[in-house]
């Protein structure tokens, strides 16, 4: 689906569309424009009824008003800003996300989003990621009745009468487009189904990508993932018909004088391996790459808004199966870094291809090595499930890291790297088991990862929770969310200004 978002002065009144919606902020309602107007049309209906519903214009609040056909809308929403001119880019998002999302939600082919303050040009950039997130809808696999009977092509944004609209306007639009268009690629991987998304589908995701990106991107099959001795990558993937694969995405602007890389976990399904999960939660599964999903989208994002910070993507991607050939308890196996991993549960198989994709990642010598993963559900146990934690190896690191979630309008929760805890994988025959006790089980998982960073500076985001929600919620749809990309970005661009 393609959303064409256009900009105008006009009074709603004189605007064509099937959904009207005004973001309103607290004050004397219907004496502002345009909801005087409205009113008057309504016969002073919208003022009883914002009367009777109490409705302020505080954030988060609603207002849905009947207009029975004397307006030129089937349907009248009133979306709360909160206190004036103290709208920050992530509500700007939201609001505009709930806009679509009830536009989809009356079938409506058309939306009017007016705003009653004046906006700045680089403020549409916002407006625009959230319409595009907001409509964003995964019906691919719907045939006859399931499939949607409408979908919300047109928006127009109403600026007011005082606006002068300029091509600052225009482009921050069309950047707010490509950048949601990134993370609605990221969400689209996910609910892909394992059985038509494996590695080697991944992989051609990947370059796909990357060719109408204009970003280099290289594949490592099976043969060369053995060639450079990724022995842990290789581990995970030998119970599957579906071999593994290494992806490398780049993005290198000529004077960049700073260098990420971001790491991603690309198990297309996970069994759990012969330690197998309980059936009741192995059809999620299908979201254990939504990390590497966020590492392509991510690659997305900076060819559209380029930065000057080289960026890296780095993928390992397997699909973790129990057939006669897979990895047990009780092996030992090399990896890229050298060091020997004895194994302790192969559901547990997520940090073993992470290690070595981190300890290749590090090869790059960049400035911050990030990675992200599904990892553990102890951490959807300490945070719920629409909050990620992440761990840092510094104060300052964590800092710049979660101003940018906060910046981008995610949940991130930094976590402890205790050090007491790295006992836990000791092992007697090698040089680390891969997992301690259940107690911490996120702490020591990322204690694990950092043995495979060098001297990087390192964050380590587990994502298990909000990468798939179970309801919509804020810019996010039920499904896949695509959490961690608008994160990643921010971080990116605050490296870029430094």
């Amino acid at each position: 689906m393609s959303l064409s978002i256009q900009l105008s002065t006009e009074s709603p009144l004189a605007l064509s569309a099937d959904v009207l919606v005004i973001a309103v902020s607290p004050g004397p309602l219907v004496k502002q424009e345009p909801l005087a107007s409205l009113d008057k049309a309504l016969s002073s209906g919208l003022s009883k009824l914002i009367l009777r519903e109490e409705f302020k214009g505080d954030k988060d609040q609603q207002l849905d008003a009947p207009v029975a056909g004397a307006l030129p809308f089937s349907r009248l929403v009133l979306l709360g800003t909160g206190t004036k001119g103290q709208i920050s880019n992530a509500d700007l998002r939201t609001l505009a996300a709930k806009a679509a999302r009830a536009a989809n939600g009356c079938k409506a082919k058309s939306l009017a989003l007016i705003f009653t303050d004046n906006l700045a040009p680089d403020k549409l950039r916002y407006v625009a990621e959230g319409l595009v997130l907001g409509a964003y809808r995964f019906s691919k696999y719907f045939t006859g009745e399931r499939k949607p009977k409408a979908d919300l092509t047109t928006v127009t944004v109403g600026l007011g009468a005082k606006a002068r609209i300029a091509r600052p306007h225009k482009a921050a639009v069309e950047m707010g487009q490509k950048v949601a268009d990134a993370v609605a690629l990221a969400r689209d991987l996910v609910n892909e189904p394992p059985n038509e998304l494996y590695p080697a589908k991944l992989a051609s995701e990947a370059q796909k990508m990357a060719k109408e990106s204009g970003l280099k991107c290289v594949v490592f099959d099976k043969k060369e993932i053995d060639r450079r001795g990724m022995k842990l990558l290789a581990a995970v993937g030998q119970g599957s018909v579906h071999d593994p694969r290494f992806i490398h995405i780049s993005y290198t602007p000529k004077k960049a004088k700073k260098k990420l890389a971001f790491v991603g976990k690309g198990l297309t399904f996970d069994s759990g391996g012969l330690c197998i999960k309980p059936a009741a939660g192995m059809g999620e599964m299908k979201s254990d790459m939504a990390g590497s999903a966020n590492v392509i989208g991510l690659l997305a994002a900076c060819a559209a808004i380029k930065p000057n910070i080289e960026v890296h993507g780095i993928i390992a991607s397997a699909e973790n199966m129990p057939d006669a050939n897979a990895y047990r308890p009780g092996d030992v196996f090399g990896s890229l870094d050298g060091k020997t991993v004895e194994i302790i549960n192969t559901d547990a198989e997520g940090r073993l291809v992470l290690a070595d994709a981190l300890a290749y990642a590090r090869g790059l010598k960049p400035d911050v090595l990030v990675d992200n993963a599904t990892l553990t559900g102890a951490c959807i146990v300490a945070l719920g499930k629409n909050c990620s934690g992440f761990y840092a190896t510094t104060d300052r690191l964590a800092t710049q890291f979660a101003n940018a979630a906060k910046d981008a309008g995610e949940q991130f929760w930094r976590l402890p790297l205790l050090e007491d805890l790295k006992e836990q994988l000791r092992s007697d025959i090698a040089d680390l088991k891969h997992t301690g006790d259940r107690w911490g089980g996120s702490i020591t998982a990322a204690l694990f990862l950092r043995e495979f960073v060098g001297d990087c500076a390192y964050i380590h985001a587990d994502i298990a929770g909000p990468a798939l929600a179970d309801r919509a919620h804020g810019f996010y749809p039920k499904g896949a969310t695509g959490h961690g990309v608008l994160t990643f970005l921010r971080f990116i661009e605050q490296f870029a200004v430094k």
